[in-house]
């Protein structure tokens, strides 16, 4: 089974090749039961993929917190497969220490480098530069693939000085100091669509009079600002020189999509 987290669809289209490799693999999206905000069970017979951006240089803390929060029946093999737009530092130090805590076989931590979204912080890519990162993306994901379909771990890589201190002590400062949403505007451009509140996985953001407002629970997830279709939402000054990137199929998301869901 593999299970996803996604804010601007990274994450997702990552797991979707994967499920269309591994056989028709089922997908579940972590975000709708984030929504939901309800205690389920995970029930599969196959190894459990997890797939989420890299968040700090670590796996998302919602992500961590729902994992924590959630019963997993079945197969206890666990791999982790990150998106980033570099690199997920000691991300998989911290993700074996989650399946020890949790009672699931850790089989590995790896990474793919996707187009960069956090335009919040860093510069992104045009639409021409996007493609070309994602087409170099696939036979990576193919990798992936072939290891799980064969129940091999994946290898563990040598980790920097450096990855040890951004995944280390600097991801609660990070968090501390970058997460949180008092930087997000929205400009006259706004059309209330809503789209950004109906996105949000951890419904952070409500409609007021006809206008988002951020509600101080954010993960800095980028859907909000990266699928507004006027453009009317940014992050501080920068962000509105820097591309917009939003490719997350929001069916496959929110609907059922043929994703089974276990209460």
């Amino acid at each position: 089974m593999i299970l996803y987290f996604s804010g601007t669809g990274n994450s997702q289209f990552v797991a979707m090749q994967l499920a269309e490799l591994m056989a028709d693999d089922e997908v579940v999206s972590i975000n709708r039961y984030l929504k939901a905000e309800k205690k389920v069970t995970i029930r599969s017979n196959r190894p459990l993929v997890f797939v989420a951006p890299t968040y700090c240089w670590r796996l998302p803390k919602v992500v961590e917190q729902w994992i924590m929060e959630t019963s997993f029946e079945g197969s206890q093999d666990a791999y982790f497969i990150l998106t980033c737009g570099g690199d997920c530092g000691n991300a998989g130090a911290y993700a074996e220490k989650l399946c020890l805590k949790k009672g699931l076989r850790f089989c590995g931590l790896d990474s793919v480098v996707m187009p960069e979204n956090y335009l919040a912080l860093f510069p992104t890519p045009d639409e021409a530069e996007c493609r070309v990162i994602v087409e170099r993306a696939m036979p990576r994901i193919s990798e992936f693939a072939d290891q799980i379909r064969a129940d091999r771990c994946f290898d563990k890589t040598p980790v920097s000085f450096s990855g040890k201190l951004e995944s280390g002590p600097v991801n609660p400062l990070f968090y501390s100091f970058f997460v949180h949403d008092k930087g997000f505007k929205v400009s006259e451009r706004c059309i209330s669509c809503g789209k950004c509140a109906y996105r949000c996985p951890l419904s952070n953001i409500k409609m007021v009079d006809g206008k988002p407002k951020w509600q101080g629970n954010c993960t800095h997830c980028m859907a909000c600002i990266g699928g507004c279709p006027t453009g009317a939402i940014a992050y501080k000054e920068k962000s509105k020189e820097r591309c917009q990137y939003y490719i997350m199929n929001d069916s496959l998301c929110w609907e059922n999509g043929g994703q089974k869901i276990e209460k």
